[in-house]
């Protein structure tokens, strides 16, 4: 049985067989994939890295192999630390792990679902862009010794409103620019918004997920997206962690501190139910009582995530 590294790049990959003690290497340009399909054998085992471009590469030879491993990068720090880095080390790396089954694993996510995460995440970037350019009018206006808040401009009407002001040429032609942007952008955070609802309802769990307080069609799309297969996680804890809504725990001898949450895992995850739990607190009795107790001892942020853990 070999047990083959492959060092995955944007237009080529590299390739370590390592069989018992023989070991060599081989380089392919991404379109010579066929060509390496050709050359694998059905009691192979594989690993390669999580990048931008694994779920291809392993759609192409899942078949051709007895097993795929996906590793993950974060976890698997010996390569991105090593002392001596190239793709041939990289590759090898990953085969020795693997022969010994020492590779920390993630389990790539189906079709539907990891759609569903990628327009959730192209979401979140345009409306972190609408907020930059609503904060940039904010700072026109205000230059200019106009009182506004950024929520004015959160609507068509206000935006117009905006356009309407007495200012000098230079800083309306600006606005005139910042204003067409932030429609632009509406209208595609609209449309994805719209797309992921959809598509979301076609994923496993989401009636059951909308159906908790607090859990629209758009923040269950997202949450069950992140997710992914719930029995991939061996706890409750795992999926906190997942998540990042763990304290970061530092021991010396006797001595152990609990420190902020590490903020280690999905950002939009994270994100996504914490606004959930937000709207929740307002319609669930026993969620709003677990807040309320615990924000008098330890304050609104730590209870908004003790509760966002009880709500995961």
């Amino acid at each position: 049985m070999r047990s083959i590294g492959v060092d995955l790049h944007k237009k080529m990959f590299m390739v370590c067989y390592l069989e018992g003690e023989n070991t060599s290497f081989k380089e392919y340009a991404l379109d010579e994939i066929s060509s390496f399909k050709s050359e694998l054998l059905n009691t192979d085992r594989l690993a390669v890295e999580a990048t931008g471009n694994t779920r291809y590469f392993v759609n192409e030879i899942k078949g051709c192999v007895s097993e795929v491993l996906v590793v993950n990068p974060s976890q698997f720090r010996v390569i991105s630390d090593s002392v001596k880095k190239t793709d041939r080390e990289d590759s090898e790396t990953l085969a020795l792990f693997l022969e010994k089954d020492m590779l920390p694993t993630i389990t790539m996510k189906d079709e539907q679902s990891s759609q569903v995460k990628s327009m959730a995440n192209t979401r979140d970037r345009l409306v972190k862009l609408r907020t930059v350019l609503k904060n940039k009018i904010h700072n026109i206006l205000n230059a200019h010794g106009i009182k506004s808040g950024r929520e004015d401009y959160s609507s068509d009407k206000g935006l117009k409103k905006v356009l309407n002001l007495n200012i000098n040429e230079a800083a309306h032609i600006e606005l005139e620019v910042i204003v067409e942007q932030i429609r632009y952008l509406n209208e595609g955070i609209k449309k994805l918004d719209n797309e992921i609802k959809d598509r979301g309802r076609k994923l496993k769990g989401f009636e059951n997920i909308t159906s908790i307080k607090g859990i629209g069609e758009k923040g269950g799309a997202i949450l069950l997206s992140v997710i992914g297969d719930i029995d991939h996680f061996e706890s409750d804890k795992k999926l906190h962690a997942y998540f990042g809504i763990v304290p970061r725990v530092s021991q010396s001898g006797d001595t152990v501190h609990h420190g902020k949450i590490t903020k280690k895992g999905s950002k939009l995850g994270r994100t996504t139910l914490v606004q959930c739990t937000l709207i929740a607190i307002r319609y669930s009795p026993y969620l709003r009582s677990f807040y309320n107790r615990l924000k008098e001892k330890k304050g609104s942020g730590k209870a908004i995530i003790a509760t966002s853990k009880k709500m995961l």
